[in-house]
């Protein structure tokens, strides 16, 4: 895939209006565009993995710093960044690979994998929080980590949701960019 100026430009929009979105004050809980993004990008850029890859990366460190600069001017209640922050943007970025998997942009690989990455985002991140201590103080029991995939369920519909939205407004426009360039050329 050749980059133009104007691929480049609606990349680095794409990238802004996601963070800028993912810090929007009273959203919903879970409710943020990144897990769609790494799908995008990795579907978008599957024969360039590093910028795959990247895409996510650099929408999550904006919208951190963004928190991270409200936060210290005292406009938000959420740090930025924090320790062990790391383990979640891997899991985010590992969300890529479910990109790759869309060989072709149609609606039900899109849908598939908008379920699963978070799904699988949901499993992990909260085993992961199990598996680091408990969470808020559960034992590291079978009964402990159900506490704690209880405690991530308000988080888990709204990112399955926004993961169908996002991807499909990613997607859609992509799929209208690339159809109007086409026709256009044809012309």
């Amino acid at each position: 895939m050749k980059t133009n100026k104007n691929f480049i430009v609606a990349l680095s929009l794409m990238i802004l209006a996601t963070a800028l979105y993912r810090v929007f004050p009273n959203r919903p809980l879970g409710f943020a565009p990144q897990m769609a993004v790494a799908i995008f990008a990795g579907s978008l850029f599957m024969n360039n993995k590093k910028v795959a890859f990247l895409l996510p990366l650099i929408s999550m460190l904006v919208s951190d710093g963004i928190y991270q600069l409200l936060y210290i001017n005292g406009l938000s209640e959420i740090a930025g960044f924090y320790g062990g922050q790391w383990k979640n943007y891997l899991l985010i970025i590992s969300l890529t690979c479910f990109g790759f998997l869309i060989k072709k942009n149609n609606i039900l690989a899109i849908l598939g994998t908008s379920v699963a990455a978070p799904t699988v985002f949901f499993i992990v991140s909260n085993g992961m929080v199990w598996l680091g201590g408990g969470g808020w103080g559960h034992p590291k029991t079978m009964a402990g980590l159900m506490a704690c995939y209880a405690d991530g369920l308000p988080f888990y519909p709204n990112s399955i949701y926004s993961t169908l939205l996002f991807s499909a407004v990613l997607f859609g426009v992509y799929s209208l960019i690339s159809s109007t360039a086409s026709s256009k050329k044809l012309a």
